[in-house]
């Protein structure tokens, strides 16, 4: 490992770890600050692992509600159904993910796509703030068991580089009734099993070409990641409560602007 590819993993982890939550894109962000640092992470590898370091924050901050609920499950039904809930809001993104993978991984390489889904998610965040919704659901485990599931389908449209799974599942959970902070909540929740998920699917697929070189960086990047992203869990509730998503949509907006004209001035694909 070099001093460079050290600092760049270090800040790559650190971006990782303050966007996976917010509904901006962690993949967009890991994607366009790699090719601006000249990092090389050969299939991608770096970008989904060190997703496991955000997971691990959360598992940190929710160790808590995460005991009770499964010391519940044996004899609270609410419990049993916020379980089962998460594992067929889960079910969907596993699916589709074995079905198209390779052809979702094929768009990582084109750094055009991300800069538009940004600013088309930027733009569907401002309008999706001004719409009054009369939410039905504002505890994110007592959302119907379809209700679960159909937030889990809206995360598939994650798949695409720069749609943000945070913003697809807070977005979706609104549209199905619930407010912003139980929407968000929910979202923390199907990120654990998803990204887990997404970390053991890539380290089985990967591990055998994996060099020492890169599995350091990958720890570091990790390290970062879960630092940081015990800020943001802790604070992102009451900020997306009490502000809403308007300053994650003009910073979208901007990030995938800025990210075209670099592209059409260095030609970067």
């Amino acid at each position: 490992m070099t001093l460079s590819g050290i600092l760049q993993a270090l800040l790559l982890g650190i971006v990782e770890g303050l966007t996976e939550f917010l509904p901006v894109s962690s993949t967009a962000h890991l994607l366009l600050g790699g090719a601006l640092l000249g990092f090389d992470s050969p299939n991608r590898t770096f970008e989904v692992m060190i997703q496991l370091g955000a997971i691990c924050a959360l598992l940190f901050v929710y160790t808590g509600r995460l005991w009770g609920i499964a010391r519940a499950l044996g004899s609270d039904p609410g419990a049993r159904r916020f379980a089962i809930g998460i594992l067929l809001a889960f079910l969907p993104a596993v699916l589709v993910g074995l079905v198209i993978g390779k052809h979702v991984e094929a768009l990582l390489f084109h750094l055009w796509i991300p800069c538009v889904t940004l600013i088309v998610g930027g733009v569907v965040l401002l309008v999706v703030d001004r719409i009054p919704f009369k939410p039905r659901h504002t505890d994110a485990q007592k959302f119907p068991v379809l209700t679960s599931l159909a937030i889990g389908v809206c995360q598939c449209l994650a798949m695409i580089p720069g749609v943000s799974r945070s913003g697809a599942t807070i977005v979706g959970a609104m549209f199905l009734g619930a407010d912003k902070r139980a929407a968000a909540e929910f979202s923390f929740f199907l990120a654990m099993p998803t990204m887990v998920g997404a970390f053991a699917y890539k380290l089985y697929k990967d591990y055998a070409t994996m060099t020492f070189d890169q599995a350091g960086l990958i720890a570091i990047g990790f390290v970062a990641s879960f630092v940081a992203a015990v800020l943001v869990v802790r604070t992102l509730l009451n900020f997306v409560a009490r502000n809403g998503f308007a300053l994650f949509a003009y910073w979208r907006i901007a990030v995938g602007t800025v990210g075209l004209v670099a592209i059409a001035v260095y030609g970067t694909k």
